[in-house]
């Protein structure tokens, strides 16, 4: 992971062409105290073009974009920020597409169904308790 700022918040830039689900994802990434959306981006280039303007400690990006698939953003963010944190996150289960993001430099594969899953888990437990 990156440097994090002084107060110890990692800050994160998302990059989903999923308007909808970017809307969705900021405001409870945003509600951890550790993490910070520091930027969103709806292309594979805009994701590039923010990462080295914003400099995040952690990107999560789909595999799916325009302009530039996730799997090559993923290299070159790898290669031009060897220490980001680079989280996939994708609706496909195809197992060469995990392998070749994987190979590209990602740190970790999620789904979004079971990301999803496990934030409503969790948002019904929480209203369930209070």
């Amino acid at each position: 992971m990156g440097e994090a700022d002084a107060a110890g918040t990692i800050r994160v830039l998302l990059a989903d062409d999923d308007a909808p689900f970017l809307e969705a994802l900021s405001p409870l990434i945003e509600r951890q105290p550790e993490l910070a959306v520091v930027g969103t981006a709806l292309d594979g280039l805009a994701a590039i073009e923010l990462a080295e303007e914003l400099c995040p400690d952690a990107v999560v990006i789909d595999l799916h974009m325009p302009k530039l698939d996730g799997v090559s953003a993923v290299a070159r963010l790898r290669r031009d920020h060897p220490s980001m944190c680079v989280i996939a996150l994708t609706a496909d289960e195809h197992r060469a597409l995990h392998v070749a993001v994987t190979e590209a430099g990602a740190d970790a594969v999620l789904m979004k169904a079971e990301f999803v899953d496990v934030l409503v888990e969790r948002l019904a437990a929480a209203r369930a308790g209070g």
